[in-house]
């Protein structure tokens, strides 16, 4: 993506962390932060110093402070807007507007512009006001309603999920917007992305069954509907596993390593969504098989007649994890405040054009004055007088 300038506002996860994809692969991010503190995740985390989260969100990309609720500061805004070719944004709606941008006034300055706007419930509608982060946008989207057991109240997901998801969709919308301005002369484009819409997106197949039988789904805890065996199961050594049988000779397979190859044969097992109806009597007899064996052995039997089958992987297991090794899933990034830090590999894979990092996190500002600089040509006179002025 090398070429492709973006104008990286947002705070927190799910509108920056869609610059840092495309800036992994090659495109010129440019972090735009208020002078003083910056973006808030830089103070998040568990390590001393810079966040944990920044550390890793902000690789690859420049950083500069620029007050944007001064004229100064939305002046130079301006002229970046000018010469680049995507702005992120995740404020509240209408925050944009309050700093003189909005849709024409940014579309007057770069006809080209491709404008993503992410917010909790967005841009249109009743609730677009809100405040949202990543729990509440769950909640919207009905991601929290499913998640956790019958018995139970909801249980939010181990991650920021919905941040991550709608990152995901915005760096698609992006992709799919730079590529209809650029392969088909389509011109600027403004991304509407919904947090609550992207969880709501992947809520599998809950709208059109609830559509055409009435029936609502409720949280089933690890059982998947209509798919057994698809369970995790304690090991000997006190670890997990989950294992996949819910193809008919994958079940055949696992009862014959369980030593009663008579269960594939029984009528009422002899489909994933029958035996979906005898749950309680399956999960007993997998966990007391599995019990019997330590992680290792129970893998290496379970891919012996290659079932799906994984350990339930902690952090730990992913540092001395051979396939993680093989593969270079963990790599190091030279953070300039704490040095050289693991960090997740950049992703997808492309053999011909791979993403790469290139920089760790800036430190706040670290790259202001090249900015002002090279991109829109201040001299040094110019520079210092805006930085007397508290501008960046």
């Amino acid at each position: 993506m090398r070429g492709v300038r973006v104008l990286d506002l947002g705070v927190w996860v799910a509108g920056p962390f869609a610059a840092s994809l495309l800036a992994d692969f090659g495109a010129e991010v440019i972090k735009v932060e208020q002078p003083g503190h910056g973006d808030p995740i830089r103070q998040n985390g568990e390590l001393r110093g810079p966040g944990a989260h920044w550390c890793i969100d902000g690789r690859n990309k420049r950083s500069m402070t620029l007050d944007l609720r001064s004229n100064g500061g939305q002046q130079i805004l301006g002229q970046l807007i000018e010469c680049s070719d995507v702005l992120i944004d995740n404020h509240r709606p209408g925050m944009l507007e309050s700093w003189g941008l909005s849709e024409s006034r940014l579309h007057a300055l770069n006809p080209e512009l491709i404008i993503s706007n992410v917010s909790g419930f967005g841009q249109t509608g009743p609730y677009s006001h809100r405040a949202a982060y990543d729990r509440i946008a769950a909640a919207m989207g009905g991601l929290l309603y499913l998640n956790g057991f019958p018995d139970r109240p909801p249980v939010r997901t181990g991650l920021i999920l919905t941040d991550y998801v709608s990152a995901l969709f915005n760096a698609i919308g992006i992709l799919m917007a730079l590529y209809h301005r650029d392969a088909r002369s389509g011109g600027g484009e403004r991304i509407d992305v919904a947090m609550y819409e992207c969880i709501f997106r992947v809520l599998e197949n809950t709208v059109t069954v609830y559509d055409k039988l009435g029936t609502r789904r409720e949280r089933i805890g690890n059982v998947a509907p209509g798919f057994y065996p698809d369970d995790m199961f304690e090991t000997a050594d006190g670890k997990w596993i989950v294992l996949s049988a819910v193809a008919d000779h994958h079940f055949a397979a696992l009862c014959g390593l369980m030593g009663h190859p008579e269960l594939a044969d029984e009528p009422k097992l002899a489909t994933s969504v029958e035996r979906g109806q005898d749950i309680e009597r399956l999960q007993g007899l997998i966990g007391d098989w599995v019990g019997t064996l330590t992680c290792d052995q129970a893998i290496a039997a379970l891919e012996s007649v290659h079932l799906p089958c994984s350990e339930v992987m902690s952090v730990d297991r992913m540092f001395d994890d051979p396939h993680y090794q093989a593969r270079e899933s963990i790599i190091e990034v030279e953070d300039p405040t704490l040095g050289l830090l693991k960090q997740p590999a950049v992703i997808p894979r492309l053999n011909n054009h791979p993403g790469r990092v290139h920089r760790g996190a800036p430190t706040l500002g670290a790259d202001t004055d090249a900015v002002l600089s090279e991109i829109l040509g201040l001299s040094p006179r110019e520079i210092a007088a805006l930085h007397d002025a508290g501008v960046v």
